[in-house]
């Protein structure tokens, strides 16, 4: 064979190769495998609304803003390997004024996240990255607090504290025909609100993020709860649709 015709083959060898180096480059990076993660525990829940908070069911705030916090108190848990049995996080928000929840998600005025300080240094990213997935990340004014988180309860009063930046009280009410208010999947409900207890607050006082907050008589809500990370990525996938399908109407 002449030298030319083997040349012709090299050449086109070399091309496609480096047609196929191009294209890999090119292609989408294969995303980080996610850790998978479950936690049991109760919820506990209080903002300025009044009950039943309205947010959950798709209206505007009682006040011009909702202003609270949901703290979820683990009783068995891991995330990864990490186990995350006695700790507890949650984050206090405060919505836009005039807006419902849905339209306030990812404009709120802050939302800080507050880190049981039991936690190791796994188990703070584990509980951090949680709260993330259930709903604190919703405003670009964040920040994380690693402090003592402590619920007491004494007869039907249950009172939170959030080391030296504030707490809250609040008792389930009676419904009518005697027993507890359920509320069961409201329309905003996400996994961990798809059933809880409805109260009344004795107290919210918060005086973090720029605020100083004494509020009564408001929405109180009691909750259990099971979730784990594949639950919630159902629940995300949902949620965007549903999101993109208002932006169409």
């Amino acid at each position: 064979m002449k030298r030319s015709q083997l040349f012709l083959p090299l050449v086109l060898v070399a091309v496609a190769g480096t047609i196929l180096v191009a294209r890999a480059a090119d292609a989408p990076k294969a995303q980080p495998a996610k850790t998978p993660w479950k936690i049991v525990g109760q919820l506990e829940e209080a903002c300025s609304c009044s009950a039943a908070c309205p947010c959950w069911f798709g209206s505007k705030p009682t006040r011009m803003t909702c202003g609270g916090g949901q703290f979820l108190f683990i009783e068995k848990g891991t995330y990864g390997s990490v186990p995350l049995d006695g700790l507890a996080v949650g984050d206090m928000v405060e919505s836009p004024e005039g807006k419902t929840m849905m339209e306030s998600f990812g404009s709120f005025k802050f939302s800080y996240v507050y880190v049981d300080e039991k936690a190791t240094p796994p188990q703070r990213e584990a509980l951090m990255a949680i709260a993330k997935v259930i709903g604190s990340d919703s405003s670009p004014k964040k920040e994380v607090r690693q402090v003592a988180i402590t619920r007491t309860i004494q007869g039907k009063e249950h009172t939170i504290t959030l080391g030296q930046y504030g707490k809250f009280s609040g008792h389930l009410i009676e419904g009518g025909l005697g027993g507890a208010v359920k509320i069961v999947n409201p329309p905003g409900a996400d996994p961990l609100h798809k059933e809880y207890e409805q109260g009344t607050t004795t107290q919210i006082a918060y005086n973090d993020a720029g605020n100083d907050w004494h509020f009564e008589n408001s929405n109180y809500m009691f909750g259990t709860f099971q979730l784990d990370s594949e639950m919630y990525d159902k629940y995300a996938a949902g949620l965007a649709q549903k999101m993109a399908q208002q932006k169409k109407n």
